[in-house]
């Protein structure tokens, strides 16, 4: 039994409560939607418009943005190759994923850094901004792309990567 055993076990029991029930395509429908939200024209239309119509900090809005991302891709990429781990198997996917592996979550790693971003420029965003960086992960457990612990990962590494080019700014 290895370290990770408990963790895979916990993983695969809440995707098949996520999963594993009657109304499971309706919620996929409505998770379909959300996953789109963070599949990226979103994010490059945010920059746009700031850099555009916010004279004050669009320019930096549209700067940190680009570094965060320009430096989670590569890290995303290195640790899913690294890690390897398969998507979940032997439950309902809603979805074709565009990979093999599942962690860490990219969306969840994407729209966490969108979330950072806005917040940090526009705070009174925060209360939407947030609960949607969080449904577009719990979406990718939803259409069973995920296990819940990807997209805890995801989540980390979108918030590591966007501190880390905020204080080197």
């Amino acid at each position: 039994m290895t370290v990770l055993a408990p963790i895979q076990r916990f993983d695969t029991a809440f995707s098949s409560l996520c999963l594993c029930h009657r109304f499971n395509r309706q919620v996929a429908t409505f998770s379909r939607a959300v996953s789109r939200s963070g599949d990226g024209p979103l994010y490059v239309a945010f920059g746009l418009v700031a850099w555009l119509f916010d004279k004050q900090q669009g320019v930096q809005v549209l700067t940190l943005g680009l570094l965060a991302f320009l430096l989670e891709l590569p890290v995303y990429l290195v640790l899913k190759n690294m890690f390897k781990r398969e998507r979940p198997r032997e439950l309902p996917s809603f979805i074709q994923p565009s990979d093999k592996y599942s962690l860490p979550s990219g969306h969840t790693a994407a729209a966490f850094i969108m979330a950072s971003l806005i917040t940090t420029f526009y705070p009174m965003a925060a209360w939407i901004v947030w609960p949607w960086a969080v449904m577009v992960g719990l979406s990718r457990v939803l259409l069973g792309v995920h296990f819940i612990t990807d997209i805890v990962a995801g989540a980390a590494l979108g918030l590591v990567c966007f501190e880390l080019v905020l204080g080197a700014l």
